[in-house]
This record gives structure tokens, sequence and C-alpha cells, in this order.
């Protein structure tokens, strides 16, 4: 019999602890390489943007939400400060099984809420045309797609996307 999940039975902490980013480096790993076929690419391209995230942090300016179901990271999330008082979407990743009981809503509007109260005039994020469902609930919140290029970066042809908010 399969568990049902609710999203009550999550803790999002706030915090990086020692592992969280090599995890968060396997997870895009792992899972994209199964999901969508990207090639270790990938992997290293993630690795490298966690390294610079964690050279910049600054509690002030940043903010991570690290989702765990019984002491598992299941999900993951952060803004990035950028130049010009803006803010970028990164790593935003679910485990199969978490997806679908609002998690990943409940996470964007973490991200919206941090994002106002910083008083960001802009976000930004790149993801790929194959990201349907992390699409829909970009635009859910504002976000539209104003950059689309062919790529091969990450093992195979694809179109790399960017997608910005930026408030009036």
């Amino acid at each position: 019999m399969k568990e049902i999940i609710s999203i009550s039975d999550i803790n999002i902490r706030t915090t990086l602890r020692p592992g969280d980013i090599g995890y968060v480096i396997y997870l895009h790993g792992s899972l994209y390489s199964k999901e969508h076929n990207f090639g270790i690419s990938f992997e290293s391209y993630v690795a490298s943007g966690l390294h610079d995230f964690y050279q910049q942090y600054d509690s002030s300016k940043d903010c991570v939400w690290v989702c765990e179901h019984r002491g598992q990271i299941v999900g993951f999330l952060l803004l990035m400060h950028r130049p010009g008082n803006a803010a970028q979407l990164r790593y935003f990743i679910l485990l199969p099984e978490y997806r679908g009981i609002g998690l990943g809503r409940k996470l964007m509007n973490l991200f919206m809420d941090f994002f106002h109260s910083n008083g960001y005039r802009s976000a930004f994020l790149w993801t790929t045309h194959e990201q349907q469902a992390a699409v829909h609930l970009y635009r859910s919140k504002g976000f539209v797609l104003t950059e689309e290029t062919d790529s091969t970066a990450f093992g195979k042809p694809l179109k790399e996307q960017r997608y910005d908010l930026i408030l009036s």
C-alpha cells in the first residue's frame, strides 16, 4: 500500500546544513538524468552554481528552502540576489512522490513572499522547454518568457528558456 503524503508532513527550513549542497547537486544529477536524459554536464552546472551561491550568500538578500520528510531532503528552492536589485530563482526540485501535493506552490509562495518583503524589483529564472509543470507555476506568479535559445549544454538538444518577473 502506497503511503499518502500530505504537505503538513513536510518540514521546510531556511538554513543550509553540512551535506545539503552536495545532496541537492546529487538530486539534480540523478533526477534529471532519469526523467530528462540530461548528462553529467548538467550536474556539473548545478555544482558550479551552488558553489557561487554559497560564496556570495548574504542572509539579508538570499534564501534557501529545504524541504524534508522524515529527515530526508525531498525538495529544494533558492533565491539568489543579483545586480540591479534582481533576484534569481534557482534549483527548484521536488522528488516525484512529493509532486502534486501543493509543495511546489507553497515553495513558490515562500519565494514570492521573500522577494516582495526584500523589495526586489525583478526576478528571473532559467529552465528548459521540457519543464512544463514548473513553467505553469512560474507563469501563475507573473513570470513571462523573455528569451529562448537552442542548446546542447546538458548533453542533449533542447531549448533553454529565460522567464522574467518585472514589477511596474
